[in-house]
């Protein structure tokens, strides 16, 4: 966290222990006045607002024959896991030939799940240890982060529905460190998501005094009250000076906040007048007090939603579940374990299931695409101003495959990148040179990045 940023860029409501970041309002905040990137294909609007980065991991690769369209270009199909993304086709591109080589077993042996997560955002071959002396590589999105972080609040944010682990042996002598994170801030420095919507909401309005936001959590709690209630003023003020849009704009936003803010305490309230309820938790359980995926997953986008759409953060990472995750579905009709339906061998039920599975996933995607499509930002959307990465270190998980991965990229990129298509790249094709594209787009030129090779020139046509 960065507790030194540069308040002039976004207003901001204050009150106790709060300080709650606005979107931009065109009636106060020049869009000038926003830093512009050194990559803009895109207008002169487009340009000069920021540009924001997400990765969003999945676990246990895809069933490949449901997920990759048979044509290529603007008028490809759209396979059954992709189904979803239907009304999005517009705003997203299949990339097929991806390759992550350093998740491939060579001399390791066994541990690609781990490998496929460790590597997946940082394209380094990792320590095969379950120990201390763990090293990976530093990910694309701390690379960046690290560059743009002085600009926001939040150099990054982590987040997801599974929580990280940083020790013991997950996977065939590997560190459990590996198969839990996908964002490292150092080679030795994994970056645990935070997975209760109610800590990371908390987190996104404390204001920079510790000792204000402990107050104003314990007025909360006892008085019920929602935390608009301690920015009301500050927020009647700028109102009154707003234009007619703007004023819209911002009523939007606090009533979007609200909303969440409500889900977040039904989903902490649920049970804790039970015998033997302990702590309670904003994640949403389900009747068999298990956490319930797809309310939990919103909840966690809207947050991050939230975030981006206040500058808050430029840059994120959200794993929706380890690699390895034996988390069972049975709100989809899956009752078995995601990994170990993974092993298929080629059995048709069990490639069926794994494919409900990844559409399941692919539906929170799309609820999060529609969500940033919905804000609107200076001439356009906010995902029109972001680049949405979506996918998997492995590709079939049977294979244990670390080529021709599953990979979406969704945004414009400020008007950098032309959405709306299948893209097949040339065989053995770095995931890399993707970053480094992708790192372009942020204005954080970097030579190399990992194994990369070159660029990827597929992001225009």
């Amino acid at each position: 966290m960065n507790k030194s940023f540069p308040v002039g860029r976004r207003q901001f409501l204050r009150g106790l222990g709060t300080l709650m970041a606005l979107p931009a309002l065109e009636s106060i905040t020049p869009l000038k006045g926003l830093a512009e990137t050194s990559a803009s294909t895109g207008s002169a609007g487009a340009a000069a607002l920021p540009r924001r980065m997400a990765f969003i991991y999945v676990p246990n690769g895809v069933n490949m024959a449901d997920w990759t369209p048979k044509t290529v270009g603007g008028d490809f199909d759209l396979p059954a896991i992709l189904e979803p993304l239907a009304g999005l086709k517009s705003e997203f591109s299949v990339l097929s030939g991806l390759t992550q080589d350093a998740g491939r077993a060579k001399m390791d042996g066994a541990g690609d799940h781990a490998r496929a997560s460790a590597t997946w955002l940082t394209s380094t071959r990792i320590r095969k240890t379950n120990g201390v002396d763990i090293h990976a590589g530093v990910s694309v999105d701390q690379v960046a982060a690290q560059r743009l972080g002085r600009e926001t609040r939040f150099a990054s944010l982590e987040l997801g529905c599974d929580r990280g682990q940083t020790s013991g042996n997950c996977d065939s002598g590997y560190s459990c460190a590996y198969s839990f994170n996908v964002a490292w801030r150092t080679p030795s420095s994994p970056l645990p998501p935070e997975v209760d919507p109610a800590l990371a909401f908390e987190r996104l309005f404390a204001s920079a005094n510790p000792e204000e936001t402990l107050e104003r959590r314990i007025r909360r709690e006892r008085t019920e009250r929602s935390i608009l209630d301690f920015v009301l003023e500050d927020a009647r003020s700028l109102n009154a000076k707003l234009g007619k849009t703007d004023q819209r704009k911002l009523d939007e936003y606090l009533t979007s906040v609200r909303d969440l803010e409500r889900r977040i305490d039904l989903a902490r309230n649920v049970g804790k007048d039970l015998p033997g309820f302990q702590k309670p938790t904003g994640i949403p359980k389900n009747d068999r007090n298990r956490p319930d995926f797809q309310p939990h997953s919103r909840l966690m986008l809207d947050i991050l939603a939230l975030a981006f759409q206040t500058d808050t953060t430029r840059v994120a990472t959200f794993v929706m579940k380890h690699d390895g995750s034996d988390e069972p579905y049975p709100q989809i009709g899956v009752p078995e374990g995601h990994h170990t339906l993974s092993h298929h061998q080629n059995d048709p039920e069990k490639k069926a299931k794994i494919a409900k599975i990844n559409r399941f996933h692919m539906e929170q995607y799309a609820y999060f695409l529609n969500k940033l499509r919905s804000i609107r930002e200076g001439s356009g959307t906010l995902l029109d101003q972001s680049m949405i990465l979506y996918g998997s270190g492995l590709a079939d998980g049977n294979a244990h495959a670390h080529e021709n991965l599953p990979v979406l990229l969704a945004g414009r990129g400020g008007g950098t990148i032309q959405p709306g298509r299948h893209v097949r790249v040339p065989k053995e094709t770095p995931m890399a040179n993707l970053f480094l594209s992708m790192l372009d787009r942020m204005g954080v030129g970097a030579e190399r990045f990992g194994d990369s090779t070159g660029r990827l020139s597929q992001l225009t046509s």
